[in-house]
């Protein structure tokens, strides 16, 4: 089951880039930003309920889907973007094993156990 999961997250990052390329933007862009939803891990400079908060605000694949169909809705390309960007960082992260946050600490996610490969 979790290499099927594994793969379905793989599917989604792929079509987050298939959807990049439809926008007008270049593709050193895509690369620049990736990693820029990791932004949300200084939420736990305030402690681990601040930090898993933030941290899943900008992990949350509902919310990166809402801001990309407002930006196509209203036609903002920068909103199609930062959608993007959010949806597919937040795919390649729970490709690898990085889930949603719990407040008990950043190790702690709805996918299991960072580190705990038993």
């Amino acid at each position: 089951m979790k290499t099927i999961l594994k793969l379905e997250e793989l599917m989604m990052f792929a079509l987050g880039i298939y959807l990049f390329s439809l926008l007008d933007y270049a593709w050193w862009w895509f690369l620049v930003l990736i990693l820029a939803p990791d932004i949300g891990m200084f939420g736990y400079l305030f402690g681990n309920r601040i930090g898993a908060i933030s941290y899943n605000i900008f992990h949350h694949k509902g919310l990166a889907l809402l801001i990309y169909l407002a930006g196509v809705y209203f036609s903002i390309p920068l909103c199609q973007l930062i959608g993007l960007i959010l949806f597919s960082h937040s795919a390649l992260d729970r490709m690898l094993g990085y889930g949603l946050k719990y407040e008990k600490g950043f190790k702690f996610t709805h996918l299991g156990e960072i580190g705990n490969h038993g």
